[in-house]
């Protein structure tokens, strides 16, 4: 009967109205974050507000800014801020250097730490 392909191909459009909207795809990256040139400035968060899609009794949550946080605490935790604009080629791992480490470790030839020390508090409260 023909019915039944047209039936077929009708059905996802049908089931489309039921769907809710798809999710902004223009999520931020990296490359929100800034270089002054000495620092890595943090995003404008007002900048990456999307719109909530949520309405909860009539009244439209507020809008969200996806990655602000995360991208600021990257700002703020870079290291080489110049690594932003000009990073360092990756010179590649040395295998050998590698495998003697997990050689040690497989026999139990780990070297110990090195001891250090800071200053020793004489007692709770008290200042040497």
């Amino acid at each position: 009967m023909p019915l039944r392909p047209i039936a077929i191909a009708l059905l996802p459009l049908a089931l489309a109205g039921c769907m809710s909207p798809r999710p902004p795809l223009s999520l931020p990256d990296a490359s929100v974050i800034g270089f002054d040139g000495q620092h890595a400035v943090p995003p404008d968060c007002a900048k990456m507000v999307q719109p909530s899609h949520l309405v909860d009794a009539g009244a439209r949550y507020p809008g969200v800014t996806f990655g602000c946080a995360t991208y600021s605490n990257l700002a703020a935790m870079l290291a080489r801020p110049a690594d932003l604009v000009a990073p360092k080629p990756y010179a590649g791992a040395d295998a050998a250097t590698a495998a003697a480490a997990v050689r040690r470790f497989a026999e139990d030839r780990i070297k110990p730490l090195n001891s250090t020390s800071t200053s020793a508090a004489t007692s709770a409260g008290a200042t040497p």
